[in-house]
């Protein structure tokens, strides 16, 4: 975990492959908790220190995550990822070249709570929630594509499940069909960038989070 951005409402971090952004069953100690340490001892706060969850990204992927330092800042936070008022992209490295060097998806989304997983369909089936995102290839080296993905919604393993059905895999993704795993357990998708007006300041915020550097593929394949 990077420190990428910091005022008195918000913080926002560069997320590692193998951290958590809140507490699960795996008892590993989430990014929430090891933020609330690095505020108390900077600040040397007595007491609890306040740190809200606004948005998360799945445990294998890196890059930007932004949290609230205030109760004010959540709120709105949490209200403009839902209402999709933060935009949001991201740097995927797949194997196979796309089709179309850019384009839309569109699919419907059955969450599997059992497996963890998605799976996109072309048409409305009970219980799928539609999901849209928009890509383009930016970059390539000898063996891999770079995608930069937009989100328009944000559904439960949204484009590692779309990516795949296009005949895309993540590198590394062995849940959505990808053959082999990364070394470091995480995959190629890197949450590259998030712009946003500042809940309170009313400011347009832009962070950018360098890519992981414990992988030379992103220094080969980034432009």
């Amino acid at each position: 975990m990077t420190v990428l951005y910091e005022d008195n409402h918000i913080i926002a971090v560069n997320k590692t492959s193998s951290e958590i952004v809140q507490g699960d069953k795996t008892g590993d100690e989430p990014l929430s908790e090891t933020l609330k340490k690095y505020l108390k001892e900077k600040y040397n706060k007595p007491g609890e220190v306040f740190l809200g969850v606004t948005h998360r990204l799945d445990r294998p992927v890196s890059g930007v995550v932004v949290f609230a330092k205030t109760s004010k800042a959540l709120t709105r936070l949490n209200e403009m990822f839902r209402n999709q008022e933060v935009k949001k992209t991201y740097w995927a490295i797949v194997k196979n070249r796309p089709e179309e060097t850019e384009g839309r998806l569109e699919h419907y989304l059955v969450r599997n709570e059992k497996q963890n997983k998605s799976v996109a369909h072309s048409k409305m089936v009970p219980n799928a929630k539609k999901a849209s995102l928009s890509y383009k290839l930016i970059s390539q080296s000898d063996n891999y594509f770079l995608l930069e993905v937009q989100l328009e919604t944000g559904r439960h393993h949204q484009i590692r499940c779309q990516l795949a059905k296009m005949g895309c895999p993540i590198k590394g993704d062995l849940k959505y069909g990808f053959p082999r795993s990364n070394p470091n357990g995480g995959i190629s998708l890197h949450a590259r960038y998030v712009e946003f007006v500042h809940p309170v300041s009313k400011q347009l915020i832009q962070i950018t989070a360098p890519c992981p550097d414990d992988d030379k593929l992103w220094q080969a394949v980034a432009p």
